[in-house]
């Protein structure tokens, strides 16, 4: 009688949901799709939202007061635009994953110089004002003393998983993207050497004008995890 009583009474209420939007590097979609599969099961009362995109793009958008609670970039400069700005204390920032930089293509190439052959007529390269991979492609490039030269055919992109897009469906016939896009990829890849270009570093920080400050830094914590390392080095990230 007293837990029909009870039953009753008290009923059953919803688990009520705190969303924590992560504003993300294009390149980390598929390694951060299986961490918010991971961290929802055992956080049942968190939803876990991501904004893909540019990094620079991205960095823009907090700067203007898009809502976010975790940046995710793939490059230092777009953080520490927003360290320098107090959108993210510097505390709350940390570098955690590292790249590199591939050339995919449909031809095969044997050296950055066969992308000047007249078989390769259009390039994909994120725009370098605000995507990283983009910004390393055109460095990359001007110390192989090629950018100019192949302005003709280069053909920009929002971000660089436009770039893979653009390759895997012919309508480029080479492009520039980090080797964790580049594995996922069945044309032939060509890696560029390091010291062309600033370390690719990944940065993540904890936006400071989030709402759900407590919420948002247990997920920055997660994603430093070592679960969470494995999911990233599954995907071809190199772990700081």
């Amino acid at each position: 009688m007293i837990c029909l009583i009870m039953l009753a009474g008290c009923g059953h209420q919803p688990v009520k949901k705190t969303t924590i939007t992560v504003s993300a590097a294009a390149s980390l979609k598929d390694a951060l799709g299986d961490i918010k599969k991971n961290y929802e099961k055992i956080h049942p009362n968190i939803n876990i939202v991501y904004n893909f995109g540019a990094s620079g793009t991205l960095s823009n958008q907090i700067q203007a007061g898009a809502p976010a609670d975790l940046f995710f970039s793939a490059s230092t400069k777009d953080m520490t635009k927003l360290t320098a700005g107090g959108d993210i204390k510097q505390e709350d920032s940390t570098p955690l994953l590292k790249n590199r930089l591939v050339i995919i293509s449909s031809k095969k190439l044997t050296s950055p110089a066969d992308l000047t052959d007249s078989a390769v007529n259009k390039i994909a390269v994120g725009t370098p004002e605000t995507v990283p991979a983009g910004m390393y492609a055109k460095s990359a490039l001007t110390h192989l003393h090629l950018w100019s030269q192949l302005q003709p055919k280069i053909v920009y992109t929002k971000d660089v998983r436009q770039v893979l897009t653009y390759v895997e469906s012919g309508n480029v016939d080479a492009g520039i993207v980090y080797l964790t896009d580049a594995l996922t990829s069945k044309s032939a890849r060509l890696t560029l050497a390091d010291n062309l270009h600033e370390p690719i570093v990944y940065p993540l920080g904890i936006v400071r004008a989030t709402k759900h400050r407590q919420a948002a830094h247990d997920f920055y914590q997660y994603m430093q995890s070592a679960h969470s390392k494995k999911v990233y080095q599954s995907y071809g990230f190199t772990v700081q």
